[in-house]
Order: structure tokens, then C-alpha cells, then sequence
């Protein structure tokens, strides 16, 4: 399929992170943000809120603008921190930002990353997920305060950004470091490939 008849393909998401990340796949995409409920009950494993939330994502973006996103294909993502059995998603205050940061240092923990994809015209869905182990190096208190002053984690899981100031408290990863960031794109590729819309043409 050449680029000129590739399919609609809608992000269902306002990260910026998550645009740079879909526009590095060289596809034409427009954006149209989801106000998903994010609420999951506390007995899901994390495979399950990650996937469950980005498809909730997506068709939410179907439902509420059902003459806009005709013939497309909606992406929703969505990403947690694991510590433990513990979920961190975006922290409400500077606070609580840094208390989890507080509990992720000196440890390691998992990002995980749902991805879901929905066909507007003939309502398929598909969802998948990956996640990486990232080892934070031991901060102390001082860093972390700076770190939190630095208005980074407003808005991250986990409370850190990877791919910004965040990368200085991160010791390594093992695993896609996409996921971590919140758009595993080797993923997003093979998923879009299910909806007849290719990466690398054919």
C-alpha cells in the first residue's frame, strides 16, 4: 500500500512523547486525545490495566467523534510503573512525585506499555503490551527534591521521563526502551501490519 492510500491513523493520546515516537515511524497520523475514565479495580495484573486503558482510550476517541474518525484506525496507549506488586501512574502533586520517586530509588522496576488498535469501519480491535526492567540508580533526597523542581515528572508514570532530565537517575534498562517512554513502536509496527497499514510499504 503506498503512503498516498495508507489508511487513516488517529493517536488517541496528547503526549507529545507519544507523537515524536508515532511521527518517527514516518506515517501520516492526526491526533485526537481521549478523556478515557482511567479508574481499574485494584486486582488487575499490569498486562491488564495497560492493555484495558488503551483500548478504552481508543474507543473512546471512536464514540465521541464518531463522523470524524470514519474509515481509520484509532491507536491508544497507555503505561504504569510496577514496583513490587505496587502500580505507580502520574503523580498528583509534587509530593507524591516525590515519594514515588523516594520508593524507585536504588531498586529496579517494570515499565509496562498497552498499545490497542480499532478499526472505525468495521470495529476490530487488537491489543498487545511490553515491558522492560529499568535498575534507578540511589538518589538522595536533595536530588530528588531538584529533580521534582524541575517540573518533569508533572505528568509521568513513575514520576521520571527517560527520555529527558529523568535519564540521569535511570542506572539501565533491560528491554524496549520505547516501552519506557509509552510507545514500544517494534510493536505498534506489527500491530498496524494486522490493519493493512505497513511501515516500510511492501
Amino acid at each position: 500500500m503506498s503512503r498516498e492510500s495508507q489508511r487513516r491513523i488517529i493517536l488517541a493520546s496528547a503526549s507529545p512523547r507519544r507523537k515524536e515516537l508515532m511521527a518517527s515511524l514516518q506515517l501520516k497520523f492526526e491526533i485526537m486525545p481521549s478523556d478515557a475514565d482511567e479508574s481499574v479495580p485494584g486486582d488487575w495484573s499490569p498486562e491488564r490495566i495497560v492493555t484495558e486503558l488503551a483500548l478504552r482510550k481508543a474507543n473512546a476517541v471512536r464514540e465521541q467523534y464518531p463522523a470524524q474518525v470514519a474509515d481509520a484506525v484509532i491507536v491508544g496507549s497507555d503505561t504504569i510503573v510496577v514496583l513490587d506488586d505496587r502500580i505507580f501512574g502520574k503523580p498528583e502533586n509534587e509530593e507524591e512525585a516525590a515519594a514515588m520517586l523516594q520508593s524507585l530509588q536504588g531498586r529496579s522496576h517494570y515499565v509496562y506499555t498497552g498499545i490497542a488498535c480499532t478499526d472505525t469501519t468495521t470495529g476490530r480491535t487488537s491489543t498487545g503490551y511490553r515491558h522492560t526492567l529499568v535498575h534507578m540508580k540511589p538518589l538522595a533526597p536533595e536530588r530528588i527534591q531538584a529533580y521534582v523542581r524541575s517540573g518533569e515528572p508533572a505528568d509521568k508514570a513513575g514520576a521520571y521521563a527517560i527520555q529527558g532530565l529523568g535519564s540521569t537517575l535511570v542506572d539501565r534498562i533491560e528491554g524496549c526502551y520505547f516501552t519506557v517512554v509509552g510507545l514500544p513502536v517494534s510493536l505498534l509496527s506489527d500491530m498496524l501490519e494486522e490493519f493493512d497499514i505497513s511501515v516500510l510499504g511492501s
